[in-house]
């Protein structure tokens, strides 16, 4: 009989699982580190390198929660700091500052 082979559709980025989007990640020169990535910096990354424009809707700011952590590592060695100098003040500062980063990071999770 005269059957066709259908061409093998590939499903949307979005619904692809982070083990599929390595897969798809690796056969893209330009992209390296995928198995340090997680599934939104993969999306980014593939739709990145096929040209596909990031919309609102489909974009994943991850960068936001490393910005923020490093900001609480640096934090955290000033008031190491302020503890070993005996700054009483500075380091209750700074250990507030230190919570109120940390709030934001699981509130951008």
């Amino acid at each position: 009989m005269g059957a066709k082979k259908k061409e093998a559709k590939q499903k949307p980025l979005e619904k692809m699982t982070a083990k599929e989007l390595r897969e798809v990640a690796k056969e893209i020169p330009d992209i390296a580190g995928v198995h340090g990535m997680n599934k939104p910096e993969l999306l980014s990354a593939v739709r990145k390198a096929r040209g596909i424009e990031e919309t609102d809707k489909n974009r994943a700011d991850t960068s936001f929660v490393r910005d923020i952590k490093k900001k609480i590592r640096a934090v955290k060695a000033k008031r190491e700091a302020a503890v070993k100098a005996a700054d009483e003040k500075m380091s209750a500062i700074l250990r507030r500052r230190i919570i109120r980063l940390k709030k934001k990071t699981r509130r951008a999770a």
